[in-house]
């Protein structure tokens, strides 16, 4: 399970900014509208300090860490949803997104046209993409109307893509409305994906408290990440060590990939497990609340349809005491069966029957 998150914006925000300092890709960046019109789809390892402990502790050949990847479109005009600027066709390249990443920007550049209104561009920008779901149910409603008054089963379907149509018409966003998401996957409505909201400003923004404490009330309570894109590019064409010490200069603890990933993360309820042996070791992604065969089949299906036990260890544990048999004579390690919900950390040996 790979997490993948589109860009959208207006023209000139900074989205290939950030495309570019995450994936450490070459995306034309320019300040001028729609220099973006092909997708840029970038893949990056999602940041684990723990898989190279890890790696170390079991001798591992080598490290597969989770990935991430991002899709960047061409930016979001005013009127997008009638045609304007590139229209919203390309809308089509998030449609299958995880989650939606929206980028404000909020820096001031003199080579950018229109007033920096970090809040007026948020309310655009979903405003939009609301009117773009609502063309997709208004498309696809005549038939499953026509097909709901043969087949009384589907009339629940129904009465769902009713309500969000509802809903769009006021420019409400589906995703958190308490509508079930199951009905309404068929049409991949943008507005029922959960956003990831990125504003883009200066380095003596990301400084002034009192202006991020407003940006972050914008979006409240979803999470607000505050960041200088162009810092961050320019931060990915060092080596590592150089990059750290201008971030702890500028104050920054947390790169903006590993905040992009740990937010997107928590956004749509993920988390990771750990495999760890000779071979290698690697990070897997799951959804929270799953099981230990649930989490088994993400590895094959086979180890979740043969499921018999999982050893489990917490990976502070395991660290914490110096390896897997100090971690089994101090009752750290633990068989687990079918019941067994997993835990962010868990490092995991399963067991199964083919």
């Amino acid at each position: 399970m790979a997490l993948t998150i589109g860009f959208v914006g207006q023209p000139n925000c900074g989205k290939s900014t950030l495309f570019n300092a995450l994936t450490k890709a070459h995306a034309l960046a320019a300040s001028y509208a729609f220099a973006t019109i092909e997708p840029n789809i970038g893949v990056v390892d999602v940041p684990d300090a723990r898989l190279l402990v890890l790696a170390g502790m079991f001798d591992s050949a080598r490290i597969v860490p989770a990935t991430v990847s991002f899709v960047d479109i061409a930016g979001i005009a005013k009127g997008a949803s009638q045609g304007e600027g590139m229209g919203n066709a390309f809308l089509g390249y998030v449609r299958e997104a995880d989650a939606i990443c929206l980028v404000t920007r909020v820096f001031g550049d003199p080579n950018v046209d229109g007033v920096v209104d970090p809040a007026s561009d948020v309310e655009m920008i979903t405003a939009e993409l609301a009117l773009a779901d609502l063309q997709a149910i208004e498309k696809a409603l005549p038939r499953l109307q026509k097909e709901a008054g043969l087949k009384k089963e589907l009339r629940p379907r129904l009465d769902v893509w009713l309500q969000a149509q509802d809903l769009l018409q006021t420019g409400q966003m589906v995703y958190g409305s308490g509508l079930d998401p199951e009905p309404l996957r068929d049409l991949w409505l943008l507005t029922a994906k959960p956003f990831i909201y990125v504003f883009n400003c200066d380095q003596d923004q990301l400084a002034d408290e009192a202006l991020v404490g407003r940006l972050q009330a914008l979006v409240a309570p979803a999470e607000a990440i505050v960041m200088d894109a162009k810092f961050e590019a320019e931060l990915g064409e060092m080596d590592e060590a150089d990059a750290a010490e201008f971030r702890a200069d500028s104050g920054i603890t947390e790169p903006g990939l590993e905040r992009l990933a740990r937010v997107g993360y928590d956004t749509l309820g993920l988390q990771s497990f750990l495999t760890a042996g000779p071979k290698e070791t690697r990070a897997w992604t799951i959804r929270k609340g799953w099981t230990a065969p649930q989490a088994a089949g993400v590895i094959h299906t086979d180890f979740q349809k043969g499921f018999i036990k999982a050893e489990v260890v917490h990976y502070d544990d395991l660290t914490r005491l110096g390896g897997m048999a100090a971690a089994k004579a101090g009752g750290k390690v633990r068989l687990e069966g079918k019941d067994y919900v997993m835990h962010e950390g868990d490092v995991v040996e399963f067991r199964f029957n083919v």
